[in-house]
């Protein structure tokens, strides 16, 4: 075979690799937005609802809506640090793993303050 030709195909297979890793990191930045959308849900029901006696079943619903938010956004995580760790850039930067885990953990931290808020603070 041909040098050229196995140059050519070599370059062609890394950059196939930059296209997956770029599109592993579409995936994570869709199911985060698919996290945040939980949020929103969970925010939405327990304001729109917050006067539902028992007054417990909104806060509940709510919370449930925001801890699958942190379950989605730690899989995707996860997912997308397995991709990470398997494939390795060679054009373009990919994403870090720690700056995956940090949108993660500031989301799932955020999260939490949200459900403590729905529980312990009086809406008015």
């Amino acid at each position: 075979m041909d040098e050229g030709l196995r140059d050519s195909q070599r370059y062609r297979t890394d950059l196939a690799e930059d296209r997956t890793l770029l599109a592993s990191e579409r995936t994570f930045a869709g199911w985060t937005r698919t996290s945040l959308g939980c949020i929103a849900i969970g925010i939405g029901f327990n304001a729109l609802f917050a006067r539902m006696h028992p007054p417990w079943v909104p806060k509940t619903i709510a919370t449930l809506f925001v801890l699958l938010s942190i379950a989605i956004v730690w899989l995707a995580a996860s997912r997308a640090a397995a991709i990470t760790r398997r494939l390795h850039p060679h054009v373009v930067i990919g994403a870090r793993r720690m700056k995956l885990e940090l949108i993660a953990m500031t989301t799932s931290l955020g999260a939490l303050a949200l459900v403590l808020a729905f529980w312990f603070l009086q809406v008015r």
